[in-house]
């Protein structure tokens, strides 16, 4: 079990955003030295007044409402989710096919999507991006 979630935990930046592998755990993010202390600190001053440090990302974002303290939160550092999705595509014959797509959703709109969508469509969280500019505004 551990090794197929390995390549799911991660961390990564490029110059505008940090990239967070959905499987890790609050937990584990605090642990983890290449996890900038800004981040950190959010998560232990904002994140942990609604969520518990053993949860994990994909865990977390998947069952958020607009109502918890921690979706303001990363509502403020631009979130997005990086979710795959089962669509209905037309193939070249007209036929339709169904299969996953992955897609980079703000998170106002993955947290629309109520529990019932979430499962008819299949939803796989990947990774959560945030936004360097958020982070940088905001204020712990």
């Amino acid at each position: 079990m551990e090794t197929e979630n390995r390549d799911y935990k991660y961390f990564m930046q490029d110059t505008g955003n940090v990239y967070l592998g959905a499987k890790l755990s609050y937990a584990e993010i605090l642990r983890d030295e290449m996890v900038n202390f800004k981040y950190k600190s959010i998560v232990e001053h904002y994140i942990f007044k609604d969520t518990d440090p053993e949860t994990t990302l994909e865990s977390h974002l998947y069952y958020m409402t607009k109502e918890q303290f921690s979706y303001r939160t990363y509502e403020q550092l631009k979130a997005k989710a990086k979710v795959s999705i089962l669509e209905e595509r037309k193939t070249f014959f007209g036929k339709s096919k169904t299969g996953y797509v992955t897609k980079v959703m703000p998170l106002a709109e993955f947290v629309d999507m109520n529990l019932a969508q979430k499962k008819a469509k299949g939803v796989v969280i990947q990774e959560l991006a945030l936004s360097k500019l958020g982070l940088m505004a905001f204020s712990v």
